[in-house]
């Protein structure tokens, strides 16, 4: 299992979301995005080496490179099902530079060719729950 060796009093939880996945990691609020996409990225291979899947569409292999992870914040914390604003984040930029907190929800899909990003997260309704009983 990948870990961090030092979890500190400082460090927040963000939940990474990509399909019905949801990564929580301990992250340095002063860390830069690469080395969060980095770490994000180790988490990954270790536990979908296959790829990662959605229920709309099939397994997204995994990137080689971290630099490929993008990121997004829900247009409306109130209701992510609202959909997802990209988060334009730089070399120096830094979860607390971009305003996240402790348990933020943060999507995150690979970059095709072009460089754009397909943010496809599922949450599960209470219809779907109802299902899974019967």
């Amino acid at each position: 299992m990948v870990q961090r060796p030092n979890v500190t009093d400082v460090d927040i939880t963000i939940r990474f979301k990509h399909g019905t996945c949801t990564v929580f990691l301990f992250v340095d609020p002063t860390s830069t995005f690469a080395d969060v996409s980095s770490e994000l990225l180790e988490v990954l291979q270790e536990r979908y080496p296959e790829g990662i899947s959605s229920n709309s569409k099939p397994a997204t292999a995994l990137p080689d490179d971290a630099s490929q992870i993008a990121y997004a914040v829900p247009k409306s914390a109130a209701d992510p099902s609202q959909g997802w604003k990209p988060l334009k984040v730089g070399s120096s930029d830094t979860p607390v530079s971009k305003g996240l907190k402790n348990g933020a929800m943060v999507a995150f899909a690979f970059k095709d060719e072009d460089g754009e990003a397909d943010f496809d997260v599922d949450f599960p309704t209470y219809e779907d729950e109802v299902e899974e009983e019967m």
